[in-house]
This record gives C-alpha cells, sequence and structure tokens, in this order.
C-alpha cells in the first residue's frame, strides 16, 4: 500500500513524498521520490528565482540557516549570472538548488520592484560578507577563504583579523585557474575536513564560484558557501569601491568597466543589451521564462524496532537532484 505525506526541506521547500508500506504492519518500505516546489517569495528573472531581500533580511536568513546548522550555499545574482544561466544549464541547476538566492545588483531589483516585490534591495556580495564579518552576534562561526590570485586570500585573512578582531579565519587556499586534480581535490578536502570552518568565502568569479559550490558542498564538511565574487579584489583594495549614488543608479557595471576594460567589455557587450530585451521581453508578456527546480531523491528505510521511516541520503552527496522546468504565472 501506498500514500502520499507532505514533505519540507531545510531551505524552505515544501512538497510531498510517496511512502510504499508492506501491507502487513504498515512498515514503510524503500525509496521514493519527493517533488520540492518554491514557498518563498522570489522574483522570477528570465527563469532565475532570487529572493526579495535586502542587507537585514539576508542576515536573518543567513543567521537562520546557521543557528539552525543547515547545509547549503548561498549565491549572489546579478545580470551576468542571469544571462550565464541562459546559456549554461548546470548554472541554472546550481541557482535552483542554492539555499539563499540574493538580488546583487540594481536590475535585479527593478524587477523585483515591477513583480511586487517592493521592499527588495540590492544586497553585493562584498557587502554581505563585510556585514557578517562585522557583526559580533557571528563572533562563534569559522571562516575559511577559498579563491583570489596568489597572496591575497592571505592578505584579506589579515586585513579582516585585523579590523574584525572577533571574527576567526581558520585558513585559506588559492586555487589554480583550471579544475582542481584529484590529488588537490583531496588535499582541500582533507584541509576543510580537519578545519570544519562554519562558513567558506568562495571569489573565484561566476559561474565557477556557483559550480564549485554546487559540486563540492556535499563533499566539504562546511556549513555555508558563499559565492561573492570580486569581494576578495574589493577588500584587499585592487578594485576601487564606487559612489553609492552610482550603486542605486545601477551603473557600478560602468564604474568597473573604467576600471578593468580590457577583460570586462566583452561580457558586458554580450550580457547588458541581451538582458534588456529579454527582460523586457517578459515583463511585457510577450515571452515566457519557466523556472527550474529542484527534484530530490530520498530514501526512506524502516526502522525495526518501531516499524517507522528513519531518513537518510546518499552518503556521496547532499542529495541526487534533477531539474525540471516548471512556468510560473
Amino acid at each position: 500500500m501506498s500514500k502520499i505525506v507532505p514533505t519540507r526541506n531545510c531551505a524552505g521547500h515544501t512538497g510531498s513524498a510517496v511512502i510504499t508500506s508492506d501491507g502487513q504492519g504498515g512498515k514503510t518500505d524503500r525509496v521514493h521520490f519527493m517533488r520540492l516546489v518554491e514557498t518563498r517569495p522570489h522574483a522570477n528573472l528570465l527563469g532565475v528565482h532570487v529572493e526579495p531581500l535586502d542587507m537585514e533580511r539576508a542576515v536573518a536568513r543567513v543567521r537562520d540557516a546557521l543557528s539552525k546548522h543547515h547545509k547549503g550555499y548561498v549565491c549572489m545574482i546579478g545580470v551576468h549570472g542571469i544571462m550565464e544561466a541562459q546559456r549554461n544549464p548546470n548554472l541554472a541547476a546550481a541557482y535552483a538548488g542554492a539555499l539563499i538566492t540574493v538580488p546583487d545588483g540594481m536590475p535585479a531589483v527593478w524587477v523585483g520592484y515591477w513583480q511586487g516585490h517592493e521592499e527588495m534591495q540590492r544586497v553585493a556580495g562584498p557587502d554581505l560578507m563585510l556585514e557578517i564579518f562585522r557583526r559580533k552576534e557571528f563572533a562563534g562561526y569559522t571562516h575559511f577563504l577559498y579563491g583570489g590570485k596568489e597572496g591575497i586570500a592571505e592578505e584579506l585573512a589579515a586585513n579582516f583579523k585585523r579590523r574584525f578582531p572577533h571574527a576567526h579565519v581558520v585558513g585559506t587556499y588559492t586555487p589554480p585557474f583550471r579544475d582542481l586534480t584529484h590529488d588537490e581535490e583531496e588535499n582541500l578536502i582533507a584541509t576543510i575536513r580537519n578545519l570544519k570552518p562554519d562558513i567558506i568565502w568562495v571569489g573565484i568569479s561566476t559561474p565557477k564560484q556557483e559550480l564549485f559550490m554546487k559540486r563540492y558542498l556535499p563533499r566539504l564538511e562546511t556549513r555555508l558557501m558563499f559565492g561573492v565574487g570580486a569581494a576578495f579584489d574589493f577588500h584587499t583594495g585592487r578594485i576601487q569601491d564606487c559612489a553609492e549614488w552610482i550603486k542605486r543608479a545601477g551603473l557600478q557595471w560602468f564604474h568597473r568597466l573604467m576600471q578593468d576594460p580590457r577583460h570586462l567589455w566583452r561580457r558586458y557587450l554580450r550580457n547588458n543589451p541581451a538582458f534588456l530585451w529579454r527582460i523586457a521581453l517578459q515583463l511585457t508578456g510577450l515571452r515566457r521564462y519557466p523556472t527550474t527546480r529542484a527534484v530530490q531523491a530520498i530514501e526512506f528505510t524502516p526502522r525495526p524496532a518501531h516499524g517507522r521511516a528513519n531518513f537518510s541520503q546518499n552518503k556521496d552527496q547532499l542529495a541526487a537532484v534533477r531539474i525540471q522546468p516548471e512556468s510560473i504565472e
């Protein structure tokens, strides 16, 4: 006999699971599936879910996840990431599997306003990182810095230890500009296993950092991973920040372009006009963009003493995730 039961996971998703019993005493049998449906409010940007957060709500989401011992990764989502997700299904899947999605840029906020999320504000990766380190309520958590060119992570750790004596950076890792080899991968996993940081800050740019977090979160002994892009360079002075009015006007990309035109002009030329065209089609209703939502494979095994289901997941990964398009009205 089978029955459908309501379910909820730590990311705020709900759905249902089909549980099969043996018909003799009602003991639960084996593997079934739970279809997860996003229940948190969100803006839909070309099919990418972005939570309508401001800094205080973003910090509260992080605090809640840490206090409840949730395991997940946090994505800072702006125009660059949204457009990359149109071309890269793996990145779209990474965004769909994120525990928290943060509006990193004014275009995301403006679209959120249009969709009725008036409380939504820009929360940039470097700003959120600074806020987490600054607040003493997070003093009991440990940090690990992953990313940057040679010496940058160490410099950032020293800067933060000097600015925020209550913060604890337990280690750093400077990755190569390529995928990790097997030996490098095992070394990183062993290092994290030894240090067990509560938070890993990943600064290797989009889409690399999102794909890295999606792949390695299940294998690393940590709670939260944050993809913060160029935050390491911002906080060590290699990239100059701009005035607040420039950010509010949605022109920080131009300020960045003026500092590094050789590396950034192709990105902005490719992404910005295409984003404006596609988002205009979406907001006027001329084109609908399906959202991607995760389906997790959950295993239930019997507990002989009580005849009840025992929740477990594959030990080698956080969950078996598939992506299925869903229309959003």
